[in-house]
């Protein structure tokens, strides 16, 4: 094997978490807390790594769901009630949601009409908010974009009364996506401009997510005294909320996978992968972007060992990274290939096309030792998921 690195031992393909990775976030997040009184909860649609969820609740506030199933994980596993937000509610789940929730926020009026009256006959207190659409936001790509012309998410100011409804305690806006401290200014910004009001008859204020805190240029300073100032500008507000996930699980781990051939055509050499493009890394394609590989660099003229990353589907444009990786040295079968950075989004997005099987889940401790946790990928949970 001539491409060697510390997963060589691991196994593959396998979703492996830095658990001293993830703590280093958590201690920047709860800085961001302590110095500002805001609460900051886990978003489980950006991570949902559970069995770190004792861990973050050492740290953070809770957790946020979007759905049944993930409000249940939330109860379970990290031992506390969601915030719970879905764009639509069902007569099928609505009231289980209540059971796991604290506080849940409607995306329109009509849905806050429909369950009310369910509401206020449940046997305990649940916090009810409202999703806003401030019709700003400045996340480039328009499938991430809840600000959009005709968007589906968030009401409209011209959609709500001077005076909110008698039952409702919060308002949650979310329109930011890997975002900095100074997009978040400029949208609170428009938030206020037309919400201001509004707000102020409100006991809580949701941010949402997409707030980029733990990326090494982020301005955490400039985020501290943005927030403080919120908070001045609005003392009737009892809980001030961010739900960031990506910021959680931010290059806390990576994805192992093994090189199965080496295929050549019209000159270019394609390294067939273990793994799947559009199975196990549904986030690159959709966003798009290029992961990084561990070990591999942008092809430039003076590279010599360039390949395209080929996944293991029958999907004809299942090429990882939709480019090429240049290495140092020959790529050969059975070297192993490591994406950085596949804890977030990547692995709460996976999917059994084609029957292709999950990759294992493990975590390396502080103390170096790895420690497998999971290894789903197998015949009884492909067949569950379709019947």
């Amino acid at each position: 094997m001539t491409y060697k690195n510390q997963y060589d031992n691991m196994p593959s393909p396998c979703y492996i978490l830095s658990e001293e990775a993830l703590l280093a976030n958590l201690h920047l997040l709860d800085i961001v807390q302590k110095e500002t009184g805001v609460k900051i909860i886990c978003a489980l649609k950006g991570y949902a790594f559970w069995p770190s969820f004792p861990l973050i609740r050492e740290y953070l506030s809770g957790a946020t769901a979007s759905s049944l199933n993930e409000a249940r994980l939330i109860a379970e596993e990290m031992g506390c009630e969601a915030h719970t937000y879905a764009p639509v509610y069902t007569d099928d789940d609505f009231e289980q949601i209540l059971t796991y929730s604290s506080h849940l926020t409607f995306n329109s009026l009509s849905q806050y009409e429909r369950f009310i009256q369910i509401v206020n006959k449940f046997p305990k207190k649940v916090s009810l908010g409202l999703r806003i659409n401030p019709e700003y936001s400045e996340i480039e790509t328009e499938l991430y974009n809840p600000a959009v012309p005709g968007s589906r998410l968030g009401i409209l100011r011209d959609s709500l009364p001077n005076v909110l409804p008698k039952s409702i305690e919060g308002l949650h806006f979310h329109v930011l996506c890997e975002n900095d401290s100074y997009a978040l200014e400029r949208c609170l910004n428009a938030v206020e401009e037309k919400f201001s009001n509004l707000i102020k008859q409100c006991k809580w204020f949701n941010m949402g997510g997409g707030h980029h805190i733990t990326r090494a240029d982020y301005n955490i300073p400039h985020l501290i005294s943005l927030l403080k100032d919120f908070k001045l500008r609005y003392p009737n507000l009892e809980e001030i909320i961010l739900e960031p996930g990506e910021a959680v699980g931010w290059q806390t781990g990576v994805l192992t996978s093994t090189v199965e051939d080496i295929v050549e055509n019209k000159g270019v050499k394609i390294a067939m992968l273990n793994i799947s493009f559009a199975c196990h890394l549904p986030d690159c394609l959709e966003m798009p972007y290029k992961p990084t590989v561990l070990g591999a660099s942008e092809p430039n003229l003076e590279s010599k060992h360039i390949y395209r990353l080929g996944g293991c589907s029958c999907l004809a444009g299942d090429f990882i990274g939709m480019g090429d990786f240049a290495f140092s040295e020959p790529l050969e079968i059975g070297d192993t290939i490591v994406f950085d950075d596949m804890i977030h989004y990547t692995m709460v997005k996976t999917t059994f096309f084609n029957g292709v099987n999950h990759p294992s889940i493990g975590v390396i401790h502080p103390d170096g030792e790895f420690e497998l946790l999971s290894q789903p990928g197998d015949y009884f949970s492909y067949k569950a998921k379709l019947g």
